[in-house]
C-alpha cells in the first residue's frame, strides 16, 4: 500500500515540480530532434489567396507523428502558429491559444476559418510535452491573402478534373 502511495505521491510531485510560483512553465528537459527533419504545409504556399474557410495540411519528412503524452524517440506532433509577432519560449511547453493551436491527436490537417486580410503561419513540432525539439523542427513562415472571392480551394487529385 505504502508504494502505491509513494507512486502517486511522485506523479503528483512531477506535474507539480514544473510549475512556478506564478503558475508558468519551467524550462524542461527537450527530446533532440533528428537531423534533417523537416516540417512544411503540403497543400498552401507563402503567397497563396484564399477563401475564408481553409483546409491546411501538414507534411513532415525526417521524423514521425505521435500523439502528446506519448514519447517516442524522432517523433512528435504539430502545432500552428497563426499571425504570431515573436517565437513562443522553446524551453517550455508551448500554451493553447488561438494563435498556438495544438494537434496532439496526431492531426495532420485542419479547417480555419480566417477574417479577409493578410495572415502568417508556421508549423511547429513538439514533442510528447509539448516542448519543441532540440534543435526545433518547424517551418518556415508563409504569408497568405484571405479574400472572400478567391475560389474555393480544390480536393487533392482533383486539380484540373472536369465536370
Amino acid at each position: 500500500m505504502w508504494k502505491r502511495k509513494l507512486s502517486f505521491a511522485a506523479i503528483l510531485l512531477a506535474l507539480i515540480l514544473p510549475l512556478s510560483a506564478a503558475g508558468e512553465p519551467q524550462a524542461v528537459p527537450r527530446s533532440p530532434s533528428a537531423e534533417g527533419a523537416r516540417v512544411g504545409f503540403a497543400n498552401i504556399e507563402d503567397g497563396d489567396v484564399l477563401p475564408p474557410v481553409i483546409t491546411v495540411r501538414f507534411s513532415i519528412s525526417g521524423m514521425g507523428i505521435a500523439p502528446a503524452g506519448v514519447a517516442i524517440e524522432n517523433t512528435g506532433h504539430h502545432h500552428l502558429l497563426i499571425d504570431l509577432q515573436e517565437l513562443p519560449d522553446m524551453t517550455r511547453p508551448l500554451p493553447a491559444t488561438d494563435q498556438i493551436r495544438h494537434f496532439g491527436k496526431g492531426q495532420s490537417e485542419t479547417t480555419l476559418e480566417l477574417s479577409e486580410g493578410t495572415h502568417t503561419l508556421q508549423l511547429l513540432l513538439a514533442d510528447h510535452a509539448h516542448t519543441p525539439h532540440d534543435p526545433p523542427v518547424m517551418s518556415e513562415v508563409i504569408t497568405i491573402t484571405i479574400d472572400a472571392d478567391a475560389p474555393p480551394q480544390t480536393a487533392p487529385g482533383n486539380e484540373g478534373a472536369g465536370p
